[in-house]
């Protein structure tokens, strides 16, 4: 065997791998002339090719990094040319204003059931403290049962933090700022929202064991007949002394939103705040009111606030203002699309594609907000309905002018007795009470109002249980008939002396009891050609809200998603169109004919001449003109000479904005028809309303100037309080 042969049963060796050491002393090859030993030659090799490797992996992670920081730096730059005007941003602040209106409508449900609770369950709220107690099993399983919504968390921490970090990545300076301080409030708002959201459901888990949050006027029925008539008294001693010194909150919320709208687009988040606690604590105690007045007043006071931080126009603030005013009757009746036909119907008064977006995404975010906090079972019980006969179109139509009649007599009565109580009517009494003070005048309201509870239990709380017993046909003609006529006498009471709350909502309670007596004597007269009367009673519901709003589409599209029934669409039209043009009509026959005089007046005595500015006059110019001028307008020509618009303070720094420093009159200014100086007040009104501005240039006597909305309102007001006529508007129906 041979050197290399291997051994049977042992293991060939592998060949060594040379070893490599250094030299001491470095030498030269002869043949190859490299320096250093051959032995280490093919190691030093492989190390060269591993730095190798070593810089080009090295090379190419510089260059992702080079990549990464440049598309890093454009994404800077994009956010910095990031620009957020406010008809952009306007359906998002919709949508959080919509969130806020539905916490607070959430939060004013579980205020009446807070009071509620205490004054009629208290008993119940002791028992929660004993260890072997039921009422802690109850509430246990409330808690269970709650409805957390946990995916609002997934979905609204990512944006309002995403909105917070896009802010901070924006540089400061110019336009910009705006655009940081827009992101910073909406994102710093969307997380406020969930931080009450959960608090809230939680107290409503509590108030629905040891509240009333659904049941309130069948409480009574647990009370000893001495506390009926102590605890609204108490009540409206309570609000009386909270409403004393603040005389701004003493209407009852839907015709200040509509009056704030039309006029300054301002409404004091503080007196919303106060006028939710005073109405809680009215209907929690007993009084005869609705929650939907408050929830409206403080939807929109939530969105003046909102409106006013983020900058926006006169015309923007009015929208948000409907949007929070809509949201809340969406959220209080489970109802969004009547919440939304609400805002433009009657606060708004507009039906146009730029304001559909902020109002409808309002009305939906505050419906899911009041669904988690209220629960999403219907207010009205579902009853089923179809039409018998033709004929039943004309029995409609009838009950269309009753419940328009019944409205009317609801606002005359309230007026009344509101100036009995503040001693402007005739006799000793009235004179008396009105020198006494508001906490005195309210609790004696109370106090009338709990001994009319002890009559019936519709007087007690809003009394929305009878809408569903009127429904069902759960009540006898006399209770009917007796439940709408003392109910009307007790929400004029409770709100004529002082009480704090709302009108709308008792007056669907009194169409659907006035509309269910009248179905009952039909359909007893005539039952082969008329439904039952609890199709009656639905029906006059819708048609007492359309005759109180003079809004048709708010009472028809209400009481149709409180129904779910598409039949009862055809008796709804009717009713609710003839039933909100009678009392339209009454309400306009009694206002007398002065205030319609007043807007035929010439506008010439209220224009202010000045010299009009060319559309080549810079911003900077105008800016200093617009300082220096009489009111907050200027007349507007153009290059031949011939007016063409205004350019106002309400929309310069808006505009500015868009347009930069180095805009000119003709890219800020409003595009208005001139008018003549024979022009009506009321024309000239109407011609703002359509243009969208708020002032007109005028020409006539040789001179040019302009007329604005603000004067013109102001010479109207200021007319009518010299011809001491009663006034179209007052606080207890809605302006038309």
């Amino acid at each position: 065997m041979g050197r290399g042969a291997s051994t049977p049963g042992r293991r060939a060796r592998p060949p060594a791998r040379p070893s490599c050491r250094k030299s001491e002393t470095p030498h030269r090859d002869s043949g190859t002339g490299v320096r250093g030993g051959g032995a280490c030659d093919a190691e030093g090799f492989d190390s060269k090719v591993g730095v190798a490797e070593m810089d080009s992996s090295s090379q190419s992670g510089r260059t992702v990094r080079a990549r990464l920081e440049r598309q890093l730096l454009k994404l800077l730059a994009a956010t910095n040319r990031l620009r957020l005007p406010g008809p952009s941003v306007l359906p998002v602040a919709g949508a959080v204003v919509g969130l806020y209106s539905g916490l607070a409508a959430g939060l004013f449900a579980n205020l009446i059931a807070l009071v509620s609770g205490l004054s009629l369950g208290f008993p119940r709220v002791l028992n929660a403290f004993l260890p072997e107690s039921g009422t802690r099993e109850a509430l246990t399983r409330a808690f269970s049962e709650a409805s957390w919504h946990f995916e609002y968390l997934i979905v609204g921490v990512p944006l309002g933090m995403g909105a917070l970090v896009l802010a901070r990545l924006i540089l400061p300076g110019g336009p910009r700022d705006e655009v940081k301080r827009r992101l910073q409030v909406l994102g710093l708002l969307v997380l406020g929202a969930l931080s009450l959201y959960y608090p809230l459901v939680a107290l409503a888990a509590v108030n629905s064991v040891l509240g009333h949050m659904h049941d309130l006027g069948r409480s009574i029925q647990h009370l000893q007949p001495w506390l009926v008539p102590l605890l609204p008294m108490v009540g409206g001693l309570l609000v009386g002394h909270v409403l004393r010194n603040r005389p701004e909150t003493h209407g009852h919320g839907v015709p200040e939103v509509v009056k704030a709208v039309e006029r300054e687009g301002w409404l004091s988040g503080r007196d919303g705040v106060l006028k939710l606690v005073a109405s809680a604590i009215t209907i929690g105690t007993g009084g005869s009111a609705g929650r939907e007045g408050p929830i409206v007043f403080g939807g929109a006071a939530f969105g003046s606030a909102v409106g006013r931080t983020l900058g926006f126009t006169r015309r923007e603030l009015a929208i948000l203002l409907a949007s929070g005013a809509g949201a809340g009757i969406a959220a209080s009746f489970n109802a969004p699309i009547a919440g939304a036909i609400f805002a433009m119907e009657i606060i708004l008064r507009e039906f146009q594609l730029r304001v559909f977006s902020p109002i409808i995404l309002a009305s939906v975010t505050a419906t899911m907000v009041g669904r988690g906090v209220m629960g999403n079972a219907a207010m009205i019980q579902r009853v089923s309905y179809r039409m018998v006969s033709g004929w039943e179109i004309v029995f409609y139509a009838v009950l269309g002018l009753v419940t328009g009649l019944l409205a009317y007599v609801f606002i005359r009565l309230m007026h009344g007795v509101e100036d009995f109580f503040h001693g402007k009517k005739r006799g000793r009494l009235s004179a008396f009470l009105g020198r006494q003070p508001l906490p005195l005048r309210a609790a004696l309201g109370g106090l009338l109002v709990g001994c009319l509870a002890l009559v019936h239990p519709v007087v007690w709380g809003t009394g929305h249980e009878s809408i569903n017993e009127a429904a069902l046909r759960a009540l006898p003609l006399v209770m009917l008939a007796s439940g709408f006529a003392l109910k009307l006498v007790a929400t004029a009471l409770t709100l004529g002396s002082g009480g704090s709350g709302g009108t709308f909502f008792p007056m669907t309670v009194m169409g659907a009891l006035a509309g269910g007596a009248f179905g009952e004597v039909l359909h007893a007269a005539m039952p082969g050609i008329t439904a039952p009367s609890g199709a009656y009673a639905m029906v006059g519901m819708g048609g007492a809200v359309a005759a109180l709003t003079r809004g048709p589409l708010t009472g028809l599209m209400m009481v149709y998603e409180l129904s779910g029934n598409y039949a009862i669409i055809l008796p709804l039209m009717v009713t609710c169109t003839l039933a909100s043009a009678l009392c339209h009509t009454l309400v306009e026959r009694k206002a007398g004919v002065e205030p319609h005089s007043l807007r035929r007046a010439p506008v010439r005595a209220l224009v202010v001449w000045m010299e009009p500015v060319g559309p080549e006059l810079p911003a900077s110019a105008l800016r200093e003109r617009l300082l220096t001028a009489p009111v907050a307008a200027l007349p507007v020509r153009d290059a031949g000479g011939q007016l063409v618009g205004v350019v106002t303070a309400s929309t310069l720094g808006e505009r500015w904005r868009q347009v930069g420093d180095e805009s000119t009159v003709e890219a800020l200014a409003d595009q208005a028809p001139a008018v003549s100086v024979d022009t009506t007040v009321g024309e000239a009104l109407a011609a703002m309303d359509i243009q969208l501005v708020d002032a007109l240039p005028v020409q006539g006597d040789g001179q040019v100037g302009v007329v604005t909305r603000v004067g013109l309102e102001r010479f109207l007001r200021r007319e009518q309080r010299k011809l001491q006529v009663e006034p179209a508007v007052s606080a207890t129906e809605i302006p038309r």
